[in-house]
């Protein structure tokens, strides 16, 4: 049986929003929300940080402290992948900081389609208020591929969601790709996969939650609630 580990990027000093994974929501700390989300799968779950303060609201064989200040979330799981604590996984599903709303089914099916994809991810219908969000990262793709992602475009394309999965090989590839103009200009780390001639499997999934991306989106998920 292939043994799949979930991971959690976790950074404290987000140029765009610092504390993040701290925020209240409901009276949870984010990341602890999004960790008990991640533990129902029955996978083994791990946060990746950068500060105690995070790492100290996750039982202590559940978290990995580095301290190198990474580009993005997927190079802090290519960094942590390379520890001897992850070396009996051989697919890890990566679920960002700011997925309070994470299901089962997510991870259960971004898990099932790297049976055919080195690379995965999910995407859901796009609501029309998102559309035009540059906060919301459109995905464009053709039936189980990913063509592109971005921020700017505006009118068409799905609701791509913030969880991944990778092959072991593959995310210890992914410090060695090339940074690409486009992935800097639209901050999607996802594009250098694609820049790099890897091939992106997606998976539909229906999501009505929020992402944490501003603190606008924490008073949203709290009036929800």
């Amino acid at each position: 049986m292939v043994s799949t580990a979930v991971l959690i990027p976790a950074r404290y000093g987000s140029t765009r929003f610092p504390g993040k994974p701290l925020v209240d929501l409901g009276g949870i700390p984010m990341i602890r929300r999004v960790f008990n989300s991640c533990l129902e799968s029955g996978f083994d779950t791990y946060v990746l940080t950068d500060d105690k303060r995070v790492a100290d609201l996750i039982p202590d064989k559940q978290v990995y402290i580095d301290k190198e200040d990474y580009e993005n979330g997927t190079e802090r799981c290519a960094g942590a992948v390379l520890s001897r604590q992850f070396n009996d996984y051989e697919r890890f599903i990566n679920v960002q900081g700011d997925m309070p709303d994470v299901t089962v089914e997510m991870i259960q099916k971004v898990s099932a389609i790297l049976q055919y994809y080195s690379v995965a991810t999910l995407y859901t219908q796009m609501p029309e208020d998102k559309l035009n969000d540059p906060n919301t990262v459109k995905l464009i793709r053709s039936n189980d591929q990913c063509l592109w992602f971005a921020r700017g475009i505006s009118g068409y394309g799905d609701w791509h969601l913030g969880v991944y999965g990778y092959t072991q090989k593959a995310l210890e590839s992914y410090i060695h790709l090339d940074e690409t103009s486009e992935e800097r200009i639209e901050k999607l780390e996802q594009l250098r996969w694609l820049k790099n001639g890897w091939q992106i499997g997606v998976l539909p999934v229906k999501f009505e939650g929020t992402e944490i991306n501003t603190p606008e989106d924490v008073h949203i998920w709290n009036q929800k609630k």
